[in-house]
C-alpha cells in the first residue's frame, strides 16, 4: 500500500508540473527544431558572400603607417592587402575599432555611401539589387546588428540587410529574413527576447529544474503497476 500512496503522489506532481512546465517545454522543442532546420553557414548568410580573389602586394610596396601621436588604444592586429585595386593597411584595436591607411600613412576617409553600396555589389550575391541604404552610429545600431560599430546598412530586395563597416570598410554581417527568424527563435529557446544574448538567468534555470523533475518522475511512473482488469462473462 505505501508503494501505490507514493506512486500515487508521483502521478499528481507528475500531472501537476506537466501544466506547469509544458508550454516552455514544447516551446523549447518548437524553436529548437526550426534552428536546426538550415546549417548555420546559411544562417549567417556565408552562402551569398562571394569570395574574392587574394592578389600579391606590388613588389615596390612602400608602407609607412605610424600610430597617431595621440592614440593610447592598445593595437590588436596590423594588416595590409590589397583590396578593390587599392594597399591598405588596416589597423584594429583592442575595443574592436579599426582605421585604415594608405600605403603613404595617409589615413583613409570614412567609408562613403557609394563605396558601401560598391563593396555589397562585389561581395553580395544579389547585390546589385539594393532598395536602400541608411548610416548608424555606434550606439544607435539596428537591433539586427547589435554591435558597437559605425555601419552602413545596405538593404536588398529580399529584405537582407548587409553591414559594412563604416571605418573597417568590410561587409560586418549578412542578416537574412531566415536569421531574423532564427534570432527570434533562439530568444524564444533561452527566454530572453530583449537582448537574446542572456543564457543562464533565473526564470530559464528554474523552468528548466522544473521540467526535469517532470521528466525524472514521468520515467519512474513507467514502473508503476497497475490492477488487472477483472473479465465480466457475457
Amino acid at each position: 500500500m505505501g508503494h501505490q500512496r507514493v506512486m500515487r503522489l508521483f502521478a499528481k506532481w507528475h500531472i501537476w508540473l506537466g501544466w506547469l512546465v509544458g508550454v516552455p517545454v514544447l516551446m523549447w522543442t518548437v524553436t529548437g527544431l526550426v534552428m536546426v532546420l538550415t546549417p548555420i553557414e546559411e544562417v549567417r548568410g556565408n552562402h551569398l558572400r562571394i569570395e574574392g580573389t587574394e592578389r600579391a602586394l606590388p613588389r615596390d610596396t612602400n608602407i609607412s603607417v605610424s600610430l597617431p601621436s595621440a592614440s593610447t588604444q592598445p593595437v590588436r592586429s596590423v594588416t595590409t592587402q590589397v583590396e578593390r585595386g587599392e594597399t591598405i593597411t588596416r589597423i584594429t584595436y583592442m575595443d574592436g575599432t579599426t582605421e585604415r591607411y594608405r600605403p603613404d600613412g595617409k589615413k583613409m576617409s570614412p567609408l562613403s555611401e557609394v563605396e558601401a553600396r560598391l563593396i555589397v555589389r562585389e561581395g553580395i550575391k544579389g547585390g546589385d539589387q539594393v532598395v536602400s541604404t541608411a548610416r548608424y552610429e555606434a550606439d544607435n545600431v539596428p537591433f539586427d546588428f547589435r554591435r558597437p560599430l559605425d555601419v552602413w546598412q545596405v538593404t536588398l530586395a529580399d529584405e537582407t540587410n548587409i553591414y559594412v563597416g563604416i571605418e573597417s570598410g568590410r561587409i560586418e554581417a549578412v542578416r537574412t529574413e531566415w536569421w531574423r527568424t532564427f534570432d527570434l527563435m533562439f530568444g524564444l529557446h533561452i527566454m530572453d527576447l530583449k537582448t537574446r544574448e542572456d543564457t543562464s538567468h533565473p526564470i530559464l534555470i528554474i523552468f528548466a529544474i522544473l521540467s526535469i523533475l517532470g521528466a525524472l518522475l514521468g520515467c519512474i511512473l513507467m514502473f508503476r503497476r497497475r490492477k488487472s482488469r477483472v473479465k465480466v462473462p457475457k
